[in-house]
């Protein structure tokens, strides 16, 4: 009876965990799977879209004038689909070009970079690639337009949700990342503004 104590008195202690939980204020919707490659939202590259084709205006409109004076075309629609293919041409070499820069100018205002999976910069093939691959946002609404022969409104209505569809598909993958993206082996990362210097 007198070693009961003892027994007591040499009864390991337990040690107490404690987790912090996470409040909602302190969980960001751009949580990085990786340092340094965090993906920007949604609404930030949806926008960062929307100026893009903006941005792309210019580029047609140049594009557009250049072709007409090699070709002497004076009707809009004379060569029609050598056009089409020469923008084709001249969107390819824009894109590849600042993709393997890093950025377009939108990508830049957006403050969006586009790397590859580990965080590098990408090659002219694999930004060539993601090129190819980016038209999955138009081709299949205007093949479905050109075989079954939709007019001007409904064409407008499928192709806006065709691509509603593509950007929240970017939802369900793991890296929050676009169809084309994943495919090409490329992805999207937020890219922090350069600090402003400091006043003189």
């Amino acid at each position: 009876m007198r070693q009961f104590p003892l027994l007591l008195a040499a009864r390991p202690t337990v040690p107490v965990l404690y987790m912090s939980v996470p409040t909602p204020s302190s969980i960001s919707s751009e949580t990085p799977d990786k340092p340094g490659l965090t993906a920007p939202s949604l609404r930030r590259r949806m926008a960062c879209w929307l100026y893009e084709g903006m941005l792309m205006f210019g580029v047609v409109f140049i594009a557009g004038y250049l072709f007409s004076t090699l070709t002497q075309t004076r009707h809009a629609l004379d060569n029609r689909h050598l056009q089409q293919g020469f923008l084709f041409v001249v969107f390819g070499i824009y894109f590849t070009w600042f993709w393997a820069k890093g950025q377009t100018l939108a990508m830049k205002t957006w403050h969006i970079r586009v790397v590859d999976r580990q965080g590098h910069a990408l090659s002219q093939p694999r930004a060539l690639l993601r090129y190819l691959l980016s038209w999955l946002w138009l081709l299949p609404p205007l093949a479905v337009s050109g075989l079954v022969g939709l007019p001007g409104g409904e064409l407008t209505v499928l192709l806006f949700g065709w691509i509603a569809i593509w950007a929240l598909l970017s939802r369900f993958h793991p890296e929050r990342q676009f169809l084309h993206d994943a495919l090409a082996g490329t992805r999207l990362v937020h890219q922090a503004p350069a600090p402003k210097a400091p006043r003189k």
